[in-house]
C-alpha cells in the first residue's frame, strides 16, 4: 500500500532496518541503521517488529505527504517535526491522516532521526535486508537516498494494540550525548601492534570528531597513537565499531557501511550500544575511550537488550503518562499529566523550535 510521497528529501534520507547479517564473508557491507536503538524504539512505538524498515534522516529531515491514514513515530534528535504546521511530539506514536504533510526540520542536539510507520517501509528484500547500501548502490529504495517525488509503500498492518496512539518513550530513556562522549571499548584484535605508551595514549587522550564522517566511519583527531613497527597488517575482517589506526596515529572508527576487510591495525572495538550513541555525534564532539573486559562488555550487552525488550511492558503496565501539545498563537507548550490513585500533577513546558505555520489558538 502506498503510504508516503516525498515532497522534500532532506539532506540524506534512506531506508534502513537492522542490516544484512552474515554477508560480510561475501564482501557485502552490513549497512543498517546507524543508531539502531532509536530505530528499534520507533518501531516498537507503532507496533512493528523492532527490525522493520524505517527512514533514517541525517542532519535535516524530509517532508512527506501521507497517502493513507497511518501511525508514525519519530525517535532521535529533535527535528522539530510538524504535521500541517502543528508540532509533533518526538518519541511518541502519532496518527497522521491521508493528505497531511509531515515536515521534519534540522536536527537539534544530535544528527540522525528515525521515522517508523506502522506496517514498516515496504521495499524489496535483498540478502535478507531492506537496508540501503550507499557505497554499492543497492537495497532500500532503488539503492539510493530518497528524492522528491518518490512514493514509499508500507507493509500490511495487523491489529493495532489498544492505546498505541498514547505510547511514548519514558522520560530519560534515551540519554543525551553531553559535552564529552565516553566510548567503552575492548582492546584488540591487534592491540599487540601498539606500544604500551600508545595504548596509554589511546585510553587517556582526548579526541575530537573531524568533519570527515559518514555512514562508513568517522575520523578522530588527538594525540597520536604509537605503533610498534608500522600500521599495516594482513587484511582481515572489520567488525562494527572497530578502531583502525593508520600510520599518522589518528584513530578511525568504522560504522554501518564500513568496508568488509582492512589492512590497518585495529587497536580496539567499541561496544555496540556506544556505536549507536556515536551515530548521533557531530563534528567537534569530544570523545574519550574507556577499557572494558570482554566479560564486562557481554554483561553490558545483555543489560542493553533487556532494556529494549522491557520497553513494551512500560506501556502495558501504564508506565507512560499522557502528554499533549497545546498551541497558543505562535507558541507551543507540552502539557504532561502524571500520577494516579486520585492524585495527579499537571506540568507545562514551553517548546522551543520552529514557529508552527498556519496554527490557530486552541
Amino acid at each position: 500500500m502506498d503510504a508516503l510521497e516525498v515532497v522534500k528529501p532532506g539532506l540524506l534520507t534512506t531506508v534502513q532496518d537492522l542490516g544484512r547479517i552474515g554477508c560480510q564473508k561475501y564482501g557485502v557491507p552490513s549497512s543498517g541503521a546507524m543508531d539502531q536503538t532509536a530505530l528499534r524504539a520507533a518501531n516498537l512505538l507503532v507496533g512493528n517488529e523492532e527490525g522493520a524498515a524505517g527512514l533514517e534522516a541525517t542532519g535535516e529531515g524530509p517532508a512527506l505527504r501521507a497517502l493513507a491514514d497511518s501511525v508514525i513515530a519519530i525517535v532521535g534528535p529533535d527535528m522539530e517535526p510538524l504535521i500541517d504546521g502543528r508540532p509533533v511530539e518526538c518519541g511518541a506514536a502519532t496518527e497522521i491522516r491521508s493528505g497531511q504533510l509531515l515536515d521534519l526540520g534540522r536536527a537539534r542536539r544530535g544528527l540522525r532521526a528515525y521515522l517508523a510507520v506502522d506496517g514498516g517501509i515496504d521495499v524489496p528484500l535483498m540478502l535478507g535486508s531492506r537496508s540501503t547500501c550507499l557505497p554499492a548502490a543497492f537495497g532500500g529504495f532503488q539503492g539510493r537516498a530518497l528524492r522528491r517525488g518518490d512514493i514509499l509503500a508500507v507493509g500490511a498492518v495487523g491489529t493495532r494494540p489498544v492505546g498505541i496512539k498514547g505510547r511514548r518513550l519514558p522520560q530519560g530513556w534515551l540519554s543525551p550525548l553531553g559535552e564529552a562522549l565516553t566510548l567503552r571499548v575492548t582492546l584488540g584484535p591487534q592491540d599487540d601492534r601498539f606500544t604500551p605508551e600508545g595504548i596509554r595514549t589511546f585510553l587517556t587522550g582526548t579526541y575530537r570528531l573531524m568533519p570527515e564522517m559518514d555512514r562508513m566511519g568517522v575520523r578522530l583527531q588527538g594525540p597520536p597513537i604509537l605503533h610498534r613497527s608500522g600500521a599495516d597488517v594482513i587484511s582481515d575482517s572489520i567488525p562494527l565499531g572497530a578502531i583502525q589506526v593508520p600510520a599518522d596515529g589518528q584513530p578511525i572508527i568504522l560504522l554501518a557501511d564500513r568496508q568488509t576487510t582492512g589492512g590497518y591495525a585495529k587497536i580496539a572495538v567499541v561496544l555496540r550500544e556506544d556505536v549507536y550513541r556515536l551515530a548521533q555525534a557531530t563534528p567537534g564532539q569530544v570523545v574519550r575511550f574507556r577499557q572494558m573486559s570482554v566479560e564486562e562488555a557481554q554483561a553490558s550487552l545483555r543489560r542493553y537488550e533487556a532494556k529494549i525488550q522491557a520497553l513494551p511492558q512500560t506501556w502495558q503496565s501504564g508506565g507512560a503518562h499522557p502528554s499533549y501539545i497545546l498551541q497558543l498563537k505562535d507558541r507551543s507548550y507540552r502539557v504532561s499529566v502524571k500520577g494516579g490513585e486520585g492524585t495527579y500533577r499537571v506540568s507545562v513546558q514551553e517548546q522551543a523550535g520552529r514557529k508552527p505555520e498556519g496554527g490557530e489558538e486552541t
